[in-house]
């Protein structure tokens, strides 16, 4: 089956950092594209600027992606003003406090659950009559290369994104019969704006580790979930595209 765009993207978490660029980049393969936020309206209608200035078509759309009375509305709103939604690029985050296991408390884990769980979740149940009468669809996780590592102090959050994988590859078995593709693409340590500065000095050593010499961009991740939103993808679901220079190699 030959994926036309006959719908809109949607990017959770998109008014910068990771969900900024995948916006952009979605865009400009012409895909119509719904810029979420919760918070930040200044810049999502920034990215949104952006995007109409290229020639794309986007507009901003706040709600928050962990409230099931507000998932609903917003898949509605995206549908009546820029076509239903035929890709979701499951973006948004929370805190990602470290701990260590001994202080690690249930309701840690739930509040890693609520971003890469239940918001999946909410957004895949609103999305997923459209998709069916489009007949084609595109749902991407944002992971993280952390699940692999195992980095210490992170459980709750890696137990999280655990989680996340096992929902991916199962709905890939599910929904493969109604043309759609369900992966994940899995970041290593992408700096964006949350993370502050980051001098050479601060990733000498994490780069030390990566074969490809160097830390990973926005736009290197953006081109990837742009793949797996393509046709070029038809035949890939239920995977983990772990975009990391390497870094985690056995």
């Amino acid at each position: 089956m030959t994926l036309t765009i006959s719908g809109s993207a949607l990017v959770t978490g998109a008014s910068r950092g990771l969900g900024a660029q995948i916006a952009r980049r979605l865009a400009a393969d012409g895909w119509p594209v719904a810029v979420n936020y919760r918070s930040d309206r200044p810049g999502a209608e920034k990215v949104v600027a952006d995007i109409l200035a290229e020639g794309g078509r986007a507009a901003a759309f706040g709600a928050d992606v962990t409230a099931e009375a507000e998932v609903p509305a917003l898949v509605a709103a995206v549908a009546a003003e820029l076509g239903p939604v035929q890709v979701v690029v499951a973006n948004a985050t929370g805190p990602q406090p470290l701990a260590p296991a001994a202080e690690v408390t249930w309701q840690d884990h739930l509040n890693q659950l609520t971003f890469f769980v239940k918001s999946p979740t909410l957004l895949l149940t609103a999305v997923l009559p459209g998709m069916r009468e489009l007949g084609t669809g595109r749902f991407i996780h944002i992971g993280s290369d952390s699940f692999e590592r195992a980095l210490p102090g992170a459980s709750a959050y890696n137990a999280a994104k655990g989680a996340q994988l096992g929902l991916a590859r199962t709905w890939a078995r599910e929904l493969g019969r109604y043309g759609i593709t369900v992966n994940v693409v899995a970041p290593g340590w992408i700096p964006v704006e949350r993370h502050g500065v980051v001098t050479e000095e601060d990733s000498a050593g994490y780069v030390r580790d990566v074969p490809l010499g160097r830390l990973g961009r926005p736009e290197d991740i953006a081109d990837v979930v742009a793949f797996v939103a393509s046709d070029a993808s038809r035949f890939v679901t239920g995977e983990r595209v772990t975009v990391n220079g390497g870094h985690t190699i056995d």
